[in-house]
């Protein structure tokens, strides 16, 4: 009996383990359909024009001593060997749009470059470019990466191989994080604050630079973590870069305000013995950016205004979507400044342009792309085309498609066109029908209620069989929507979603769809990630937005009719606040107190508040802290914490 009982148990075990593996499927070929589709692409572009693999190496200096950059604890902060894949001799592979497979092995050159005497860039050893300068006594820095240890490693490697002396200045180009996050690595704050090294960034930096990072962290870092592929493998049927850049480190995030801001067009500054000049470029591809010229060495320094790739107008990630007019009419500026007398430029990412006549085409070109894609969803849209119709209908000329910088490797151009509607329209198309449409998984049951499962699985089967990967995926969503465990579905639906990825040129789409498909296949599969909320960052939001940022966690709902009434202080920083609850909302007021009628008055410094954010301190805990003071009514206090929800990083995606 026993035995019987044992056999049964690892039969039904095995049966388990089979299944198992039956629905953690494993990435697929590419079809006969994405084959065709990749190759109508090979035969539409100039792939016979190699001026891009002779650029790319030009100036070659050195490359880092090990492919591998690690922190002080012994972790892998990037680990670049995993693309050497992309060195590989022939043609694209079936599983890779060769459009995308050309950008990401230029990507794949690395190390340090002399793009003119006296200027250097070392180049994808992180997502963005770092450029030194040479200066009368140093080094001048511009954007150092996105973590201490990435921007190290370039500072040692240019002060091994070109010159080893100090850096004496350092510029901001833009507020994102890939620009940066590495400022310890290469300057002391100390030395900031002393006045021995500027710090130079463009008005609003540090606002925008911490907003963005904290307020939609959590699902933005979601959202980057398939993005940038970080859940994938490294290979032709996984992640293959991310067309501005190979991938982002995992290292240490770091922020400390600028000594320096530029304010206006025409700025000029002297870093270190070398003339600067600005141009202010807010609201283009960052909040706060500018674009700025050396006349000492003929050269723009583009930020990442102009790129070998179309760009984000809204990044897949999410963010507010930026203004294509603004950004077009911003290169116009550019040229109108500089066009005349520059003879090389380059930028935050890729690699430059020597040349007058070279400079002035890139900068007229990629002018002509966002202006283009800007005017022409507007004509459509005053023609009644609704943003999914003017997408599917979008086609860029061929003087502008068939240059490899205008081809869409970071940001989609169906989903540019989608996000320049979104900016003049909003979401709704104006059909009253899709005015308050049902939520998906509502939506989707309907849908499987109304026609059954089986019909709509023989539908999206004889979809994909027929090369119709998005509509095969649309059908199969909605039945996982409908039915979370239907493992069949969600395979289906896996296998559309994955050549549609392999067709891609796009690498954050690209990512997308293989991310969405992996996640079908084999549920969340949490992994290290890129945690923008760093201590540096928290510490550089003011008062005001630490409060904004409470008021993002406060459960509005669930205050119902209760109200609170505090008074804050902050003796560190002088400050005082009124701090309510009501109406469901947390509000505050600055500079002001309650005369009568607070439930307590608490005294803290601000530095506790970073405590809290860090998760070294509890919010829940604060009142049995001895580093508050309380004058009234505690539990009052200790009441309103239970209002503030904690966020779930991995919170699912592609399925409900």
């Amino acid at each position: 009996m026993e035995r019987s009982t044992f056999c049964r148990t690892v039969i039904a075990s095995a049966l388990l383990l089979a299944l198992g593996h039956a629905w953690a499927e494993g990435p697929k070929p590419a079809t006969s359909f994405t084959k065709a589709e990749n190759q109508k692409l090979l035969d539409y572009l100039p792939f016979d024009n190699k001026q891009d693999f002779d650029d790319v190496k030009r100036g070659f200096i050195a490359d880092l001593p090990s492919p591998v950059i690690k922190g002080a604890k012994g972790n892998t902060v990037i680990d670049l060997s995993q693309f050497d894949f992309l060195k590989q001799q022939g043609p694209a592979p079936d599983t890779v749009n060769p459009s995308l497979w050309r950008q990401e092995q230029l990507l794949s050159v690395r190390g340090l470059f002399k793009v003119v005497d006296g200027v250097y860039q070392v180049r994808n050893i992180d997502l963005a470019n770092i450029s030194f300068i040479r200066g009368k006594t140093g080094w001048i820095v511009i954007d150092p990466l996105t973590s201490v240890e990435t921007a190290k490693a370039a500072l040692d490697l240019i002060n091994a191989k070109v010159e080893n002396l100090p850096v004496t200045g350092v510029i901001f180009t833009h507020s994102h994080v890939d620009h940066f996050a590495g400022i310890r690595g290469v300057v002391k704050e100390e030395d900031v604050r002393a006045g021995k090294v500027p710090v130079v960034a463009p008005e609003g930096f540090m606002e925008e630079s911490v907003s963005e990072n904290v307020f939609a962290g959590n699902v933005m870092s979601r959202r980057a973590s398939y993005m940038y592929g970080n859940l994938l493998p490294k290979n032709p049927q996984g992640a293959v870069g991310a067309g501005l850049g190979l991938t982002t480190a995992a290292g240490t995030i770091t922020l400390f305000e600028p000594s320096k801001l530029i304010e206006k067009t025409g700025e000029k500054m002297t870093i270190d013995g070398v003339d600067v000049v600005f141009q202010m470029a807010p609201g283009t591809e960052a909040p706060a950016e500018m674009l700025f010229y050396f006349p000492q060495f003929k050269l723009i320094d583009l930020a990442e205004d102009a790129t070998h790739t179309l760009h984000n107008l809204l990044t897949m990630r999410g963010a507010k979507v930026r203004d294509a007019s603004k950004w077009g009419k911003t290169l116009d500026t550019t040229l109108d400044m500089w066009g005349k007398d520059a003879v090389v430029s380059m930028g935050s990412h890729h690699w430059p342009q020597w040349g007058n006549d070279r400079v002035v085409k890139h900068l007229e070109d990629q002018r002509d792309l966002y202006k283009y894609i800007n005017d022409q969803v507007l004509r459509m849209a005053n023609e009644g085309l609704t943003m999914h119709e003017i997408a599917d209908q979008f086609v860029l000329p061929d003087g502008l498609a068939k240059e490899f910088y205008n081809r869409g490797y970071y940001g989609d151009l169906k989903h540019n066109v989608r996000s320049t509607y979104q900016f003049y329209q909003g979401w709704w198309d104006g059909n009253p029908a899709n005015l308050n449409p049902l939520p998906p998984v509502e939506e989707s049951k309907k849908y499987v209620e109304m026609i059954g499962v089986d019909k709509m699985m023989s539908t999206a089967k004889a979809a994909f069989d027929k090369g119709d990967y998005r509509w095969s995926a649309t059908v199969t969503n909605k039945i996982v929507f409908a039915q979370p465990d239907n493992q069949a579905a969600k395979n289906l639906e896996a296998d559309a979603l994955e050549q549609l990825g392999y067709q891609a040129e796009s690498g954050p789409a690209r990512d997308f769809y293989l991310s969405g498909a992996q996640e079908l296949r084999n549920g969340i599969q949490k992994a290290a990630t890129p945690n923008t909320s760093s201590p540096d960052i928290i510490r550089g939001m003011t008062t005001e937005m630490f409060l904004d940022f409470l008021g993002v966690h406060f459960n509005g709902p669930k205050l119902g009719n209760h109200t609170y009434h505090f008074n804050l202080i902050f003796p560190d920083t002088k400050e005082k606040f009124t701090l309510y609850a009501e109406n469901g909302v947390l509000g505050y007021g600055k500079d002001k107190q309650y005369p009568s009628g607070a439930d307590a008055t608490i005294t803290l410094n601000r530095s506790t508040l970073d405590k809290i954010a860090l998760g070294q301190l509890k919010l829940g805990n604060l009142s049995e802290t001895g580093e508050v003071k309380f004058d009234g009514d505690k539990a009052k206090f200790n009441e309103l914490v239970t209002y503030f929800d904690k966020f779930d990083f991995w919170f699912p995606i592609a399925a409900p």
